[in-house]
C-alpha cells in the first residue's frame, strides 16, 4: 500500500499478558491522543492500514493483534475466553499509559471494546464499534434452547475435530489471494493482496496458511449472561457509535431492540458495504469516523 506523505510504515512492538507475547503496531506521533483500532476475528492488526494511515496525522494511533491472531501468541491450551481478550486489552492500555483512550473496533473487536467500556468507563473518551454487538436477539434465543450440557457437548466436539484439523495450507500466496477476495466480494484486488501479505506465513514446504489459530473458530460453551452483557452496555458513559452495513448479515441494534440498553449510543448505516465497513466504504467511513471522534 501507499502511504501519505511518503511517511514510513507502523512499528511492531510487544507487550506481555497471561504469560503471552502479544504484538501490536504503533504508527508514531506519540505526542498526540491515543487511539486504539482493534480488529476482528481470523483478522489481524494491519488491516487497518488504511484508516490508520488517514487518522495518524491527528492521532497516536496503535493496532493490537488479539491472541491467536496476527503475529501475537496462540493460547497453548486453545483457549479463547472472553474474559482473556479482555485482560489482554486492559493490559495493553494499562502498560502503555492510553487511559482515557479512544477506540475503532471491528466485529470480535466491537463486542470485547463494547464490554470493556462499561467495566472501565472512566478508561474509554469514545468508541466506534463496528457490527460488533454479537448474535441477534433472535439467534440469541436460538441458543438459549440449549442446555449447559448440549452447549459442553457441541465445544467437546468441536475442540476435537479442531484438534486434527491442520491450518489450510495454499500452494502460492495467490492462491490465499484469491481465498481473501472470495471473502468479501466489496475488496479491491489491491485491498485483498495487502490483507493477504499481511494475514498469512510461509511454511517451511513454501506454502502458506493463515496466521489465526484455528482453535478461535470456536465460541466457549459458556460466557458472560445476556443480561450481563445488557448491563455492561447500560454502565458505557462514552459517546458511542454503532456501525452496520447494509448489505451484512449483521443485525441492525436499531431495528432489532438492542440499541435501548444503550444511554447514549447512535446508529450510522452504510449503503453498497458488508460486515467490513471500513473497507467497503474506506473513504466515508474515515470521514464519519473522524469526525465522531474529534
Amino acid at each position: 500500500m501507499t502511504l501519505s506523505n511518503g511517511m514510513p510504515g507502523p512499528t511492531s512492538r510487544h507487550f506481555v499478558s497471561q504469560r503471552l507475547r502479544l504484538h501490536y503496531v504503533d504508527w508514531g506521533n506519540p505526542d498526540a491522543p491515543p487511539l486504539l483500532l482493534v480488529h476482528g476475528g481470523r483478522d489481524h492488526c494491519r488491516n487497518w492500514d488504511w484508516v490508520a494511515d488517514a487518522l495518524r496525522h491527528d492521532w497516536h494511533v496503535i493496532c493490537p493483534d488479539l491472541r491467536g491472531h496476527g503475529d501475537s501468541q496462540w493460547s497453548p491450551d486453545g483457549n479463547y475466553a472472553m474474559s482473556s481478550y479482555i485482560y489482554d486489552l486492559d493490559q495493553l492500555v494499562h502498560q502503555q499509559g492510553l487511559a482515557p483512550v479512544t477506540i475503532i473496533a471491528h466485529s470480535l473487536g466491537g463486542n470485547i471494546c463494547l464490554r470493556y467500556s462499561g467495566i472501565y468507563p472512566e478508561k474509554v473518551r469514545k468508541l466506534v464499534a463496528i457490527e460488533g454487538l454479537g448474535p441477534s436477539p433472535k439467534a440469541i434465543a436460538e441458543r438459549g434452547t440449549k442446555t449447559i450440557g448440549e452447549r459442553m457437548r457441541q465445544w467437546v466436539e468441536e475442540q476435537r475435530k479442531l484438534s486434527g484439523r491442520l491450518p489450510r495450507r495454499y500452494p502460492t500466496i495467490e492462491d490465499a489471494f484469491k481465498r481473501m477476495q472470495e471473502e468479501n466480494t466489496h475488496l479491491s484486488a489491491a485491498q485483498a493482496r495487502h490483507l493477504t501479505q499481511q494475514g498469512v506465513n510461509q511454511n517451511e514446504d513454501g506454502t502458506y496458511s493463515w496466521k489465526f489459530d484455528n482453535y478461535v473458530r470456536t465460541w466457549p460453551p459458556y460466557d458472560m449472561s445476556y443480561e450481563d452483557i445488557e448491563l455492561l452496555w447500560a454502565q458505557i458513559t462514552c459517546p458511542t457509535l454503532l456501525v452496520y452495513g447494509k448489505e451484512s448479515w449483521a443485525s441492525n441494534p436499531e431495528k432489532d431492540g438492542r440499541l435501548k440498553h444503550f444511554k447514549g449510543a447512535k446508529v450510522v448505516e452504510f449503503d453498497h458495504a458488508g460486515h467490513w465497513v471500513h473497507h467497503d466504504r474506506l473513504k466515508d467511513f474515515v470521514d464519519v469516523a473522524r469526525e465522531f471522534i474529534k
